[in-house]
């Protein structure tokens, strides 16, 4: 996330953002895309394209808080269109912010000029193939292949690693270097949470780079 946002300001976005996908119940690929779309690309683009656009949106001028959190609340409403078959409707999204969303009533309209706004801020680039999550799912499934202490690796706690470094801002930036990232949580995670003396880790092969390997 851009340095642009003090430190006490983007921690707290980053923990309304989850938040708000317990409360809404998303999957975890639904989370971590909306994490993605609204950390590691909206926040870390807009002040960029506001000073290199004429736009006159009051969602943007000026950016508020609580305009931030909408647009926490529409990146979680992206994600679960991209990944769900059938998205949260953005009655619930509206619902939701009418609780936490304290300094500002936000309308429906403006949760679909929100959405707008943010998409103009990526350049519509809304993929999430290339995100973290994705590649650490992949990994592990690897490692339960091809070792059977991977079967003990707790997710949960992979999870939780992840949420962790997202609102530290000195480890946030790792997020652009996914791949890394992800063969680094899943270590992590299998140090922490399988017993030592089951440690079995094999050598996994990522591409055409060994990305994880025992000591």
């Amino acid at each position: 996330m851009s340095s642009d946002f003090p430190s006490c300001l983007r921690l707290r976005l980053l923990k309304f953002l989850i938040q708000s996908t317990h409360q809404l119940q998303v999957s975890p690929i639904v989370k971590y895309s909306a994490l993605s779309l609204f950390a590691d690309r909206f926040c870390s683009s807009l002040y960029k394209f506001i000073q290199s656009n004429d736009t006159e949106n009051w969602l943007l001028h000026p950016v508020t808080e609580s305009n931030l959190q909408l647009f926490a609340l529409v990146s979680i409403w992206i994600s679960s269109k991209i990944h769900d078959s059938h998205p949260l409707s953005v009655k619930s999204l509206k619902s939701l912010g009418d609780g936490m969303i304290k300094e500002q009533h936000f309308m429906i309209r403006d949760f679909l000029e929100a959405e707008v706004a943010l998409m103009q801020v990526l350049d519509f680039e809304v993929g999430t193939s290339n995100i973290a999550f994705k590649f650490l799912e992949d990994l592990l499934i690897q490692f339960k292949g091809v070792a059977r202490v991977g079967k003990l690796v707790n997710f949960e706690a992979c999870m939780d690693i992840m949420d962790l470094l997202y609102e530290k801002e000195e480890t946030s930036t790792l997020y652009n270097s996914p791949r890394y990232l992800a063969a680094s949580i899943l270590v992590a995670s299998y140090v922490i949470t399988v017993p030592k003396q089951r440690w079995e880790f094999p050598v996994l092969p990522w591409g055409n780079t060994f990305v994880l390997k025992h000591p």
